[in-house]
């Protein structure tokens, strides 16, 4: 018999809806993992394993709702369920109780997920680590900030959770945690609801374990098509981009991304290392100058009503934000909009990039997040990237590589991704 909490969305949900389980049955058995491994993990913020059984009960005594139906779903403590606490990671808001759901929660209900419940999140999803240990050693970090969503996700308490990401807050724990990782196209998914660090590049995305259900959730969310997969005679255009920070990358995730640029040559993809514009060598110090600003503007209730109750951390990306001066924020605007032009012009050429996700395996301790500098520049170019754990570091914990796909053809990317995960993994 199956694990059903082993099980990906849309293998549930195709199981549901084909009357070989239901909606509890798969929901008793991602609460069986939970209780057995949540006290070492800590993926959870807010957990009710009652009220889970109830969603999944109702949804199997009334009609099908949709794609989604008896799809258990982790969602991100910084986003609001009107039956559950929604926290944001601090310490202002220990027993905040939103009114509402969020826009994604709300669209997800209505396909028919179970809200399973709440995943630990950084503070305000920046750096300040919550509870939550890497299920693949507990003495390292999951990255953060959704944190909750990768961990649980990789260790099999439910198929999917929802991240978001505005520096590397989806890439680096999925890359950490050994699942996978996407982030969308900016503003592709509503974000009411959803707790603001920096408008410029906060964006919805999800940690699962097959690739296919980016696509179902896309389809129940907002409407989109999944692309046909690609052919094996379709030959892939591949970018290997090392990135300005390439000697940051220790030394397994280097063999990590040059094996699967050697592999996927292999395979028939046309592998090639294009020439970035001089410009992105910045781009990583842009992208901490736009957060910071808007940070200081996102989060100034919290910042002047309640400083006691703030991290260090979070203090001091307050300060520098409020540091930096209007003109400087409108260059480093200007910038990026210029670069976004030119990676579309570089994109031309290529059907996906190839990147690191990280900078190597999760570090150990849990006192901080890892270093996302490795996704500031594909965040600050609003494209969507998908994270693959194809590769062990020299601790034996996961190393992901990132997929970087073209604006708005996340369907593409998503296909890609699949081509490339079959012939890595």
């Amino acid at each position: 018999m199956v694990e059903l909490n082993k099980l990906g969305a849309k293998q549930v949900a195709d199981l549901v809806a084909s009357k070989k389980a239901s909606a509890e049955e798969v929901v008793t058995a991602c609460i069986a993992r939970i209780e057995e491994r949540e006290s070492d993990v800590g993926a959870f913020q807010y957990f009710d394993g009652d009220y889970a059984l109830n969603q999944a009960r109702a949804l199997d005594n009334g009609p099908a709702k949709g794609l989604l139906h008896g799809v258990p779903l982790g969602i991100k403590d910084i986003i609001d369920t009107r039956d559950m606490p929604t926290g944001n990671g601090s310490r202002v808001y220990p027993d905040r109780q939103p009114i509402s759901d969020a826009s994604c929660v709300a669209l997800s209900r209505e396909a028919g997920a179970v809200i399973l419940g709440k995943t630990v999140t950084t503070e305000f999803a920046y750096y300040f680590p919550g509870k939550t240990k890497n299920p693949n050693n507990l003495k390292h970090t999951t990255g953060g900030s959704s944190m909750g969503s990768a961990a649980g996700t990789a260790d099999h308490m439910f198929p999917l959770g929802f991240g978001s990401q505005t520096a590397a807050s989806v890439t680096r724990p999925a890359a950490y945690c050994g699942t996978i990782g996407y982030k969308a196209t900016t503003g592709d998914f509503d974000l009411q609801g959803v707790c603001g660090l920096a408008a410029s590049y906060d964006t919805l995305g999800f940690l699962c374990r097959e690739l296919e259900d980016i696509s179902l959730m896309r389809a129940a969310l907002i409407g989109d098509t999944p692309v046909v997969a690609r052919a094996d005679s379709a030959s892939l255009r591949v970018g290997f981009v090392r990135t300005p920070l390439w000697d940051q990358a220790d030394d397994a995730t280097r063999r990590a991304l040059e094996s699967a640029a050697e592999k996927l040559a292999g395979e028939g993809a046309e592998v090639t290392e294009p020439e970035l514009p001089a410009e992105f060598d910045e781009l990583a110090d842009t992208h901490k100058l736009v957060m910071s600003f808007d940070a200081a503007r996102a989060r100034a209730y919290e910042y002047t009503c309640h400083p006691d109750k703030l991290s260090p951390q979070f203090t001091d990306l307050m300060e520098v934000g409020r540091a930096v001066s209007y003109e400087d924020y409108r260059a480093a605007q200007a910038r990026s909009v210029a670069c976004r032009h030119q990676i579309a012009d570089l994109m031309a050429g290529f059907d996906i990039l190839l990147a690191p996700s990280a900078p190597g395996e999760a570090p150990e301790g849990l006192s901080a997040t890892g270093d996302p500098m490795f996704s500031r520049m594909w965040t600050l170019l609003y494209v969507p990237s998908v994270t693959l754990p194809v590769a062990k570091g020299d601790s034996g914990l996961p190393i992901g590589v990132q997929i970087i796909g073209k604006h708005h053809e996340d369907g593409a990317l998503i296909s890609d991704a699949q081509w490339v995960y079959d012939r890595l993994k």
